[in-house]
């Protein structure tokens, strides 16, 4: 999943993907879906993601929390990168909660911060920290 992120490799990230998989984001900023049901609908989003000036060069400060249950982690790092319209750099400290079975994704549950993203794109007048 880090290999795909940072490549920017949408395809690969949906080959990890069980058929009937949930990607959510809780702190979704309106107007984009807050969570998302079925390996293709999550490949037809991410096929119109493919604009998006972010790109990830590094994945730092990775911790994997395991949980009581065998199939759930809890996964947490910051993301750094450049807006490559601006050329300004992006870091964002994510949370995924990340549900597999039978080695393929069934749900994941992506708790970044938009407030981030659009400081970092210039979508907000809020100064990025």
């Amino acid at each position: 999943m880090q290999r795909a992120s940072l490549g920017g490799d949408h395809a690969a990230f949906v080959d990890l993907l069980a058929e009937d998989a949930l990607v959510e984001w809780p702190h979704t900023p309106p107007g984009l879906p807050s969570r998302v049901r079925g390996r293709e609908n999550i490949r037809a989003l991410l096929a119109r993601a493919t604009g998006s000036p972010v790109r990830l060069h590094e994945i730092r400060s990775e911790t994997v929390h395991r949980t009581l249950d065998p199939e759930v982690i809890i996964a947490e790092y910051e993301a750094h990168g450049e807006i490559t319209t601006t050329g300004r750099p992006y870091r964002q400290q994510i949370i995924l909660v990340i549900r597999v079975r039978d080695g393929r994704i069934v749900s994941l549950r992506d708790y970044l911060d938009p407030l981030v993203l659009a400081q970092a794109t210039g979508r907000s007048q809020a100064s990025p920290s």
